[in-house]
């Protein structure tokens, strides 16, 4: 199982946690730190579309609007802290966010 999110996030801390609890072997990928690759990416926005993308996250606010306009895609790959999180890749199966129902499919 890999989880993509930020080591300095509640919630990914929160799902590791979680899932390591109930006997998951779990890769964290810090995506800032580790980065993510544009193949994971473009598998990701395939999956999630625009879900994939935090608009409320700082990162976020410290775009202009010229950068706000760019595809999706291009702005997750200039900056990947801008992924909604965690995505959790559990046997090829996608999940994004720590919701009850992501909770109840992997704990």
């Amino acid at each position: 199982m890999k989880l993509f999110g930020l080591k300095n996030c509640d919630t990914c801390r929160k799902a590791l946690k979680s899932l390591a609890a109930v006997g998951h072997d779990v890769t964290f990928i810090d995506v800032r730190a580790d980065g993510v690759t544009p193949e994971n990416l473009k598998v990701f926005h395939a999956k999630f579309g625009e879900a994939l993308l935090n608009t409320r996250s700082t990162t976020w606010r410290g775009l202009d609007d010229a950068e706000r306009a760019q595809e999706p895609l291009k702005l997750l790959i200039d900056h990947p802290a801008l992924m909604k999180r965690p995505v959790i890749d559990h046997k090829g199966s996608l999940t994004l966010g720590w919701t009850k129902d992501v909770q109840s499919q992997l704990l």
